[in-house]
């Protein structure tokens, strides 16, 4: 494996990169480490080449979605002025974009999980960022207790955890009170709106509906309601 590393630089209007410094001290003396911030922070991306700079070689780092482990492998890589699937690859269910000189692997939660079962101390890696774990999907929740029960025999491992800033707390506790750095703003604003999917008649809205209504069924719903794909289509 080839240990020249490129320049490392952080582009200066992301948050984390303001907080790389604690982010880096953390990591460094830490066994676990969690990274709260909004989407937007720098999080993703600027992680991986932190832990570059603490020289660490050999980083695994998930992403929920298939799509989101091949961008942003391209996008660090783009970072790091190379080539994919250099030091910077990425795994994906039937596409495998890894060689020898590779450092950062970006792959799908069930890909690390699945090398448990042929790797049960994943010895391949001295780094794991676990990315987007408040969404809390089964295969998440498996790996944060296998790690837990790893890491007393893998001393040497270090685990990231990255949240949005829904209760980090909670992951934070589950690994023995591990530090959390909070990460705050984001690079662009983002409008929440929100948007009922019920519809709004303020005729009915003091009884509830009108019984004899032909537009409502015996639960009350309107006719002019909405399921969830329909107000995602309307909103946009």
């Amino acid at each position: 494996m080839s240990t020249t590393l490129p320049v490392i630089t952080y582009p200066p209007e992301l948050p984390v990169s303001q907080r790389r410094d604690d982010i880096a001290a953390a990591i460094r003396d830490n066994q676990v480490v969690i990274v709260a911030g909004a989407t937007g922070s720098g999080k993703t991306t600027q992680l991986p080449k932190i832990c570059l700079e603490l020289g660490r070689t050999h980083i695994g780092h998930t992403q929920p979605r298939r799509i989101a482990a091949r961008t942003i492998a391209e996008r660090v890589s783009e970072e790091l002025g190379g080539e994919l699937g250099g030091l910077v690859g990425y795994q994906v269910r039937f596409t495998d974009k890894v060689s020898s000189d590779t450092r950062v692997k970006l792959m799908t939660d069930g890909i690390l999980l699945n090398e448990i079962h042929f790797d049960r101390d994943l010895k391949r890696y001295d780094t794991i960022i676990i990315d987007e774990a408040h969404e809390r999907s089964l295969t998440i929740d498996f790996l944060l207790g296998y790690l837990k029960r790893l890491l007393p025999r893998r001393p040497d491992l270090k685990l990231i955890i990255t949240s949005a800033t829904i209760d980090p707390e909670s992951f934070s506790k589950h690994f023995g009170g591990a530090p959390i750095i909070e990460v705050s703003g984001r690079t662009y604003p983002v409008e929440i709106r929100y948007r009922p999917l019920v519809a709004e008649n303020s005729d009915d809205a003091d009884d509830g509906g009108d019984e004899d209504d032909p537009r409502t069924d015996d639960h009350g719903s309107s006719a002019d309601d909405r399921d969830t794909m329909q107000g995602i289509t309307d909103a946009l």
